[in-house]
């Protein structure tokens, strides 16, 4: 692993730890895709999440959007749903500006990066249903699991606007 997969990786431990956040990690191969990371998941009863990082059409305002990694959603359903107007996906530039992170690695705990609170995040409201959530830590070569009570401390902990809707 390189070193600054690394520090991606340390600095969320880091600041789960500074926050009281209790979560339990676990290494596996690399797993840029939700179709690789799937030989890896473990039968833990968490949900494992497909993240995916918007820009409006100004390029002014960034999205991370969250939902269940068993699901699909097309970009215009996501537009009529979100109500943030025509959308595309955030270049690697921005995904470096905004969440300090590289395709493949996308996870809330990208916030942490977010220094301004830029970053708006969107979550499907079905992921409450469950008692633990799956993400990678900034880098796909582990995975995270968080409770939701932990979950929850954390978005209150990083600052960044969020809102669960309904994405399907």
């Amino acid at each position: 692993m390189s070193e600054e997969n690394l520090v991606r990786r340390q600095r969320v431990y880091d600041f789960l730890e500074a926050h009281d956040i209790e979560y339990s990690v676990y290494e596996h191969p690399e797993a840029p895709t939700i179709e690789i990371a799937r030989k890896y998941w473990r039968q833990d009863g968490s949900k494992h999440c497909k993240n995916l990082f918007f820009r409006n059409h100004k390029g002014n305002r960034h999205y991370l959007v969250v939902f269940d990694s068993e699901q699909s959603l097309a970009i215009h359903d996501l537009e009529q749903r979100l109500h943030q107007g025509k959308l595309s996906f955030a270049s690697e530039q921005r995904m470096e500006r905004w969440l300090g992170l590289k395709p493949g690695s996308v996870s809330p705990f990208g916030l942490v990066n977010d220094e301004e609170c830029h970053v708006h995040l969107f979550l499907d409201a079905n992921l409450k249903s469950y008692p633990a959530l799956s993400f990678h830590p900034n880098d796909n070569t582990a995975t995270v699991v968080i409770s939701q009570e932990m979950f929850a401390r954390y978005l209150t902990a990083v600052g960044n606007t969020y809102e669960y809707i309904e994405l399907y």
